[in-house]
């Protein structure tokens, strides 16, 4: 075993972090420091001070990250449309490349050489946040709890906890599902949810209502976009924690958000899960709604043809890759145009646009319309098109070549 010296926790200051904090001075003989992030899950992060105190942690860091989540990872995300395997938004997957570069920042700042989470040995986090690590600080160590104990069960934490000292709150009624939340999202995984055929209970999900019991009255919203991001709604400017915290707010009260699918993960399993996205499920229709009208037809289409492979870097776990930052640059300067607005009708779980404009809008009514266009389109024009793009459709007939 390694000598350390110091080691940079991410704590959240519930049962299996603070067992590890334990774990890890007995078992390594090292400090830690703890660091917890406020990435908008709508909890309070301050009882993790009093909480590592009460452990003899000295050096404590919280953090409230919820802008730079949504203005650094969220809002450059939502620029390339992404979405893993048709569905997922990618809520938990984009906030740990944000929680490696704090725990390494932290690291640098502390002078640790160990960083440590508490994900398991099953899961895609402990592939994000180790790969986000390396990519920062080559040479740091990382500790990886589960990996290495046999406390594989809630009885044996608490049973942990009594053995030395450790206050954690043992509430009655835990709710039976592993869940991930932040400002983009809350997840659902465990218990019920291990059966792909069982329905999930009404009563587990926290940010929305059903879509039958959401107002028989539509919402209407207005965004303004510039260069791909939104920066106000209904004429009010907002930072983009605000818009995304709004549109989580206005998504839920309609209903709008609710997934539940099996996933592919990284480390080889498939895994069912339930995930409420509220905000970034508006987000995504209204962002395509704006480069319809602003994104050249191929410009559009080669972001489409990258995109899958994009949500596979974030899912993975590779946003610090050369790669990812490459596709970054080129997604980036695809939105300098990408400036206007969005009409949306939020209704029962539905989010449909009903209206888009821009000062930078590549359709040209005069063009498009079914009546006299005046000249502006000569409709002639296309039967030599369509003659070259058939040209080796009719040589391959003409030599006997038939399909099936």
């Amino acid at each position: 075993m390694k000598k350390i010296n110091k080691v940079v926790l991410a704590y959240s200051g519930g049962l299996d972090t603070s067992v590890i904090a334990k774990w890890l001075e007995d078992t390594y003989q090292c400090q830690v420091v703890t660091f917890t992030a406020d990435l908008g899950q709508g909890e309070e992060v301050e009882p993790a001070r009093s909480k590592a105190e009460a452990l003899g942690i000295k050096e404590i860091y919280i953090d409230d990250l919820r802008e730079e989540f949504v203005r650094d990872f969220v809002f450059p995300m939502f620029r390339a449309n992404t979405i893993y395997e048709g569905e997922y938004l990618l809520g938990t997957a984009i906030a740990r490349p944000l929680i490696a570069k704090r725990l390494i920042e932290i690291a640098n700042e502390t002078g640790a050489d160990a960083i440590s989470h508490g994900a398991t040995g099953k899961g895609n986090d402990q592939v994000r946040f180790e790969l986000g690590a390396y990519a920062l600080k080559p040479g740091v160590q990382v500790i990886a709890p589960w990996r290495e104990w046999d406390l594989n069960s809630r009885e044996k934490l608490l049973a942990y906890c009594d053995e030395h000292n450790i206050e954690v709150e043992r509430k009655r009624g835990k709710s039976p599902y592993s869940m991930d939340a932040n400002l983009l999202h809350i997840s659902y995984e465990g218990g019920i949810l291990e059966d792909p055929w069982a329905e999930p209970e009404e009563e587990m999900w926290r940010w929305s209502v059903a879509p039958e019991s959401a107002p028989d009255v539509p919402t209407y919203l207005n965004l303004i976009y510039r260069q791909g991001d939104i920066v106000a709604i209904d004429g009010a400017d907002m930072t983009p924690a605000q818009v995304l915290a709004y549109l989580n707010r206005v998504g839920g009260e309609n209903g709008i958000g609710r997934l539940d699918i099996v996933e592919n993960r990284y480390v080889g399993m498939k895994s069912r899960g339930c995930y409420e996205t509220p905000g970034g499920t508006i987000m995504l229709k209204a962002h395509r709604a704006i480069e319809s009208i602003t994104l050249d037809r191929d410009v559009a289409h080669l972001k489409d043809e990258l995109m899958p492979r994009y949500a596979r870097l974030i899912y993975n776990g590779y946003w610090w890759s050369p790669e990812r930052e490459m596709l970054q640059k080129m997604i980036d300067e695809s939105q300098e145009p990408v400036n206007g607005e969005v009409r949306l009708k939020l209704y029962k779980g539905n989010v449909t646009v009903v209206g888009r404009r821009s000062d930078d809008s590549l359709f040209d009514e005069n063009i498009a319309t079914f009546e006299d266009d005046a000249g502006a389109y000569n409709q002639g024009d296309a039967e030599g098109f369509i003659k070259l793009n058939a040209l080796r459709l009719r040589i391959a007939a003409n030599n006997g070549r038939k399909l099936d």
